[in-house]
C-alpha cells in the first residue's frame, strides 16, 4: 500500500451546482468536512472525501457526469435503496453482479452516477 497518501478526495465540477450540493447534502445525508461559498467538502469515509465544486468559480468545467461513476459499498443494500425511494429519489433496481455482489444506480443532479453495492456470499 501507498503510505504516502493519507486521504483520498474526488472532486466533481458542476454546472448544477446548487442541486448537486443539496443532494449530497439534504438527500444522502453526508457529513460535511469544509466548505466555502462555491466549494464543499463530504466526509466518506474516514480517509475519503467527496467535494463538489461551482464550476463558475473553477478552472475546470463540469463534465456533465461524463466517464464518472461513485462506488459507495454499504452494509444494507435494501435499507439504502429504501431510503431513497423514501425521499422520492428514483434508484434503479437492485440487482446481482457476477462479482459476488448485490447493485443499484442512481444519477446525482449533475448526471453523475452512483453505484450503491453490498457484497454478497459467494454460492458454490
Amino acid at each position: 500500500m501507498n503510505n504516502r497518501i493519507v486521504t483520498s478526495n474526488i472532486i466533481l465540477y458542476c454546472k448544477h451546482w446548487p442541486e448537486t450540493l443539496a443532494f449530497y447534502r439534504d438527500e444522502l445525508k453526508l457529513p460535511i468536512h469544509f466548505s466555502n461559498s462555491w466549494f464543499v467538502e463530504f466526509i466518506i469515509a474516514d480517509n475519503a472525501r467527496l467535494s463538489v465544486a461551482n464550476e463558475d468559480h473553477a478552472s475546470i468545467k463540469s463534465s456533465s457526469g461524463a466517464g464518472i461513476t461513485l462506488s459507495f459499498e454499504v452494509a444494507d443494500i435494501e435499507l439504502e435503496r429504501d431510503l431513497l425511494l423514501e425521499k422520492g429519489l428514483l434508484p434503479g433496481l437492485i440487482k446481482d453482479h457476477a462479482w459476488n455482489a448485490r447493485v443499484f444506480y442512481i444519477l446525482d443532479p449533475e448526471g453523475h452516477r452512483i453505484e450503491f453495492w453490498q457484497k454478497t456470499v459467494k454460492k458454490e
